[in-house]
């Protein structure tokens, strides 16, 4: 399985101002506080991304689904914890 980039650009744009995005192993999302210690249960997330700083330049949700350096820093970042990511097509 791997999960779908624009996906987690859509969360991060949802949850803006609410918290940071913790991926998981099983490539769930949750929100987590900015103060978040890194660790739920003995269990920790693949990554932690911070919408403010990745989305928040954005006027609109499309400007973000469709700017390739900020699908390719978040592919990297997943890539990089070891998760599996793949990209929406395009219509």
């Amino acid at each position: 399985m791997s999960m779908i980039t624009q996906d987690i650009v859509r969360k991060l744009w949802d949850e803006a101002g609410v918290g940071n995005i913790a991926i998981w192993k099983d490539e769930t999302m949750t929100v987590v506080p900015a103060d978040y210690p890194g660790e739920t249960a003995g269990e920790r997330p693949m990554v932690i991304l911070k919408p403010i700083a990745l989305v928040n330049q954005y006027e609109l949700l499309d400007f973000a689904l469709n700017d390739e350096a900020l699908l390719e820093e978040i592919e990297r970042a997943v890539r990089a914890a070891g998760g599996a990511i793949t990209r929406e097509q395009r219509e």
